[in-house]
């Protein structure tokens, strides 16, 4: 019987350090995350770190000739979007599988992530 349990124990312990070493590598790929979106145009590119800031902007000099100042910020901000998006997306994609089957994703780090998703309902005392 003691063979038996001590089979287990290795067993749980196995399944407990590839987790673990799933979450390592996980870690590593998120922090190597960027992302560049350029424009149609070639005009403005923008890169995101793993945080999702800006990390880089890149405008092609003739921008100033075609574009108004106006035209330009919307061109930065569009592409500002795009590469957040992506890196968002991305982060998406290396998460959800380490989520506990019964916590969304978007519960965790959505827009609207509130603590609930890690504390219990309501306690109530026994009467």
């Amino acid at each position: 019987m003691a063979d038996v349990f001590e089979a287990e124990i290795t067993e749980l312990a196995g399944a407990i350090n590839q987790r673990i070493e799933r979450i390592r590598e996980t870690y590593g790929e998120l922090a190597a995350i960027q992302h560049t979106a350029r424009s149609k145009d070639g005009m403005v590119s923008v890169t995101v770190d793993p945080q999702g800031r800006v990390s880089g902007i890149e405008l092609n000099p003739r921008v100033y000739r075609s574009l108004s100042p106006s035209q330009l910020a919307d061109a930065i901000m569009e592409q500002v979007g795009r590469a957040a998006a992506a890196v968002s997306e991305e982060r998406r994609r290396l998460l959800a599988p380490l989520m506990p089957d019964e916590v969304p994703y978007e519960a965790v780090f959505g827009e609207n992530a509130t603590l609930d998703a890690f504390l219990p309902g309501r306690v109530e005392p026994a009467p």
